[in-house]
């Protein structure tokens, strides 16, 4: 496999390896939002929907007919969200680009129900991609995962679908090559 040239850090992307076996990574790309040292990782996995709307799941969202997204197995009765809004939403935490994480869900709610925020500038998640101190330093060892670069066009302006593949298209080199292969390595 192909050695990373990037530590984890928030504002990073993690790729799911091409024959990652768990089903909760598979072809995933995840945003990481939270990286401590001697602590844990947070990240929301950008390229996997829930088959539901927004409006499904939450009450008083009627508006919202956005895809929810299945941020990760931990904590799945949790609600976030990524936003483009950091100038409007307090506590608000700035990820990367125009991307960020959270803040007052309260005053989220308002300007959504006034019309002031465009809810395709919003992403909601159920759920979090989480590791523990020294999870996730194990995993890159194993060749798991891929840390690149990440983009705020990257969260909004891509389809899901594409995701992966897009972004090892542009890491370029040897990475590139990884978009061909199959998810079973027993069918290559």
């Amino acid at each position: 496999m192909i050695e990373n040239k990037y530590a984890p850090a928030a504002g990073l992307f993690l790729l799911s390896e091409p024959f990652m076996p768990d089903p909760n990574f598979k072809r995933t790309v995840v945003l990481l939002c939270e990286h401590i040292e001697d602590g844990g990782t947070v990240g929301f996995i950008l390229n996997k929907t829930l088959e539901i709307k927004v409006s499904d799941a939450l009450v008083d969202f009627d508006e919202i007919q956005n895809d929810l997204f299945y941020g990760g197995p931990v904590a799945e009765d949790t609600l976030h969200y990524l936003h483009c809004y950091g100038d409007l939403i307090e506590d608000s935490l700035h990820i990367v680009d125009d991307v960020y994480w959270g803040g007052n869900f309260e005053q989220l709610t308002n300007l959504l129900k006034a019309g002031t925020l465009d809810a395709n500038k919003i992403k909601f998640f159920l759920g979090y991609s989480g590791w523990s101190e020294g999870q996730l330093d194990a995993e890159l060892k194993e060749n798991s995962w891929i840390v690149a670069p990440a983009k705020g066009s990257y969260v909004f302006g891509i389809q899901e679908n594409a995701l992966w593949k897009n972004v090892l298209h542009d890491l370029g080199g040897e990475y590139s090559q990884l978009i061909n292969y199959p998810e079973n390595p027993i069918l290559n």
